[in-house]
């Protein structure tokens, strides 16, 4: 069993924590307890401003909501539209090959044709990030080019043709056989 302590408290201080306790929990160590509890796991200070750190909370979720609408959208746009592309590729293929309903499903389709499915014309966050992303591996891929070119040597031969000579060290060139290898979507 757990040990009791006395602890000095004012007596207004004490006769609100006994109001407070009765309306919270079911003794004074168990609605102490919950009030840690609360500011540990928020991350919140007494002495802080609540209403400066509640809006910080909601300017983070909101940014996390918005990432998170941008990734749907990407995955709308990259995974379901080309699903629905392909099953009506498929379908029509196979409207096509049945030849004694050809003229019934065609009249059909004409009546009602298939409704196109609405492009998203708004900003997305994802494709930008992707795109920003390979900006950055195509300048890195320009000026790696660059350097391989400068490390270039024209090497006369004195039997036969001239041949080019590369003065990179082995560990460079092992690094530039694993970027050419990495596929360029590739964020890392």
């Amino acid at each position: 069993m757990d040990d009791f302590r006395a602890v000095r408290i004012k007596k207004r201080t004490l006769s609100r924590f006994k109001v407070f306790s009765k309306k919270v929990g079911k003794s004074y160590s168990h609605t102490l307890d919950m009030v840690m509890d609360f500011f540990e796991w928020h991350g919140f200070l007494p002495s802080e401003r609540f209403e400066k750190s509640i809006g910080q909370e909601i300017i983070k979720n909101r940014k996390r909501t918005d990432a998170v609408i941008a990734i749907i959208r990407d995955i709308e746009k990259n995974q379901t539209l080309p699903t629905i592309g392909m099953m009506q590729a498929l379908f029509n293929q196979e409207l096509d090959s049945d030849e004694e309903e050809d003229d019934f499903l065609e009249d059909m389709i004409e009546k009602n044709p298939p409704k196109p499915y609405p492009k998203f014309e708004g900003e997305v966050m994802v494709p930008r990030i992707k795109y920003e992303h390979l900006e950055e591996k195509a300048a890195s891929l320009q000026t790696d080019l660059k350097d391989i070119l400068e490390k270039v040597k024209v090497v006369k031969g004195s039997f036969g043709k001239s041949y080019l000579k590369l003065e990179i060290t082995e560990g460079r060139l092992e690094r530039y056989k694993l970027e050419a290898n990495r596929p360029l979507d590739s964020l890392y």
